[in-house]
């Protein structure tokens, strides 16, 4: 804009000055001549007063060198010529200043010699007699004029165009500094009263802009806030893989260390076939779903289509780990439920048909079905732990919380299991005090008898068992410690498992559910179960639970 003022400014100040240049010369021109018509006409007078007087010897005598003196008879006839000879030149009755002295008693004319970028000046007066007495006076044209000026007027043409300069430029950046210190953000008031209009449109749309920045912002917040919390990944693209938006998510399921470069393209996080498939899927406008070659990922592609074409596509990573494991988990536990069932069922029908053939002696009879009522009580204590576990993954039963006696809980259940650790040999102690908790009392006991029977269980003969019993700031807590032949590191974190044994070839006469049930009971009560164990010195098997309130 300073530019564009510069160059108007300029402008007219350089025509202004030509203008005024060339009418000041033109002025000057129609001064001059007629001044120079003003003295010929007092020359003409004097001559003529002279010619009158002294008759033709007068012309004779001085007349002025630089004026051209003509005495032209009334028909016309030249009678003298100061220049030249009068028997010559053509008859001048039809000259223009010639003839306005024979009928109004002077004349003037101006004719211009374009040869000799001339002009001369004539004035004609017209005697007693009748005649005409005639100067004619040479002056330069204008533009001669101005050729032998040159000079000078050049100067001043180039003083003034410099001047014009140093004025434009002042005047250009005085007009522009108050338009350049106009704050764009908050444009309180206009330099100018002609910027007013502007300046109210631009504090308007500075405002509509702070409004959708400031509803951009909020999206983009909530968008961060929702996309960043997901455990699933996130991943927009473009039509050419590029990749738009993702979460953190994204990067951590595909393996991904450090944020996306921009125009990174998608298939550059993961080269697995299957995520290939549905990018390109997707990008072809057909959903794709695909489950990646570690099994733990399951990739959803869909495409994003606008204006009825696809512009780029959404990519969902999902975790699906966990249900791998846990469908993983419902096929072993039903392959083990087959398993467990199985035995006990073979055992059964095994022992009846023998009895039905009549294979067994009448002696032999109370043994074989001593045998039946022991695999249908092992049958029946499974499925009541199979049951115990379902009620748990449930929720848990229906029984109302109360405060439980951990020290009492304990005393009821090594008492029930006294015959059986003196058909082990196996030593019980019970130590500690009264340990209030908050929880449902059938889980409560589940939890202490699964611990203790399992510390009876799975120890040598001989050996001891241990029960502590204690309250303190953490919570209420029990501690089951034996000698048996302990877990090893590997095995500690399974045994939590349904079915799951350490020893495979001793069961122990267990269903291989005690300390799973012992898991999810303070799961529900929200417990915390720990386990200490060293191979061949035996386990201790912790159980904290949360503080009674007041």
């Amino acid at each position: 804009m300073k530019r564009q003022i510069f160059r108007a400014i300029l402008t007219v100040a350089l025509a202004v000055l030509l203008s005024g240049v060339a009418l000041i010369m033109g002025v000057l021109c129609g001064y001059f001549q007629d001044r120079m018509t003003a003295e010929l006409a007092k020359s003409t007078a004097y001559i003529a007063h002279g010619l009158e007087t002294q008759g033709r010897a007068y012309l004779t005598g001085g007349l002025p060198r630089d004026s051209r003196v003509t005495w032209v008879a009334a028909d016309g006839t030249v009678l003298f010529d100061s220049r030249e000879d009068p028997a010559g030149m053509e008859n001048h009755a039809g000259r223009e200043e010639i003839r306005d002295a024979l009928l109004l008693g002077h004349g003037a004319a101006v004719r211009h010699s374009d040869t000799l970028s001339q002009k001369t000046v004539y004035y004609a007066l017209r005697l007693e007699d009748g005649s005409v007495l005639r100067l004619a006076e040479t002056q330069y044209s204008l533009w001669l004029l101005l050729l032998q000026a040159m000079q000078p007027v050049a100067l001043v043409v180039l003083l003034a165009a410099c001047l014009a300069l140093w004025l434009a430029g002042r005047v250009s950046r005085r007009l522009v500094e108050p338009i350049n210190a106009i704050d764009l953000d908050e444009p309180d008031s206009a330099a100018y009263e002609e910027l007013a209009p502007l300046v109210g449109r631009l504090r308007s749309q500075n405002l509509r802009i702070r409004r959708q920045v400031a509803d951009l912002r909020r999206q983009r917040e909530e968008f961060a806030a929702i996309t960043e919390n997901m455990s699933e990944g996130l991943l927009v693209i473009d039509r050419e893989t590029q990749v738009l938006s993702y979460n953190t998510a994204a990067l951590r399921l595909l393996g991904v260390e450090g944020p996306v470069e921009a125009g990174e393209s998608v298939l550059a996080l993961d080269r697995e076939a299957g995520f290939r498939r549905c990018v390109e899927e997707a990008l072809a406008g057909r959903r794709r779903e695909e489950l990646l070659g570690d099994l733990c990922r399951r990739v959803l592609a869909s495409p994003v289509e606008q204006d009825g074409a696809v512009a780029g596509a959404v990519l969902l990573v999902l975790d699906v780990t966990e249900r791998e494991q846990r469908e993983a988990l419902r096929r072993e536990f039903t392959a083990n439920v087959s398993h467990e069932l199985k035995t006990p069922l073979t055992a059964i029908l095994g022992t009846a048909e023998i009895l039905e053939n009549g294979l067994v002696k009448p002696g032999d009879i109370p043994h074989f079905a001593g045998n039946i009522r022991r695999e249908a009580q092992r049958l029946i204590g499974l499925v009541n732990d199979i049951i115990k576990l379902s009620r748990l993954d449930e929720g848990g039963p229906t029984a109302q919380w109360e405060t439980v006696d951990l020290y009492r809980t304990a005393e009821d259940v090594l008492e029930q299991l006294r015959p059986a650790a003196e058909r082990k040999q196996v030593t019980v102690t019970l130590e500690g005090g009264a340990a209030p908790v908050r929880g449902v009392p059938q889980i409560v006991e589940e939890i202490v008898y699964n611990l203790c029977d399992n510390a009876v269980a799975y120890n040598r003969i001989g050996g001891s068992v241990a029960v502590t019993v204690s309250a303190g700031t953490e919570g209420g807590r029990i501690a089951v410690s034996d000698t048996g032949t302990g877990i090893p590191r590997e095995a500690r974190e399974r045994v939590f498992e349904r079915f799951y044994r350490v020893d495979k070839s001793h069961s122990g006469g267990g269903t291989g559910l005690g300390l799973s049930i012992v898991k999810h009971g303070a799961a529900y009560l929200g417990a915390r179960v720990e386990l200490d164990s060293e191979p061949g010195r035996g386990s201790t098997f912790t159980v904290t639970f949360p503080p009674v309130g007041p």
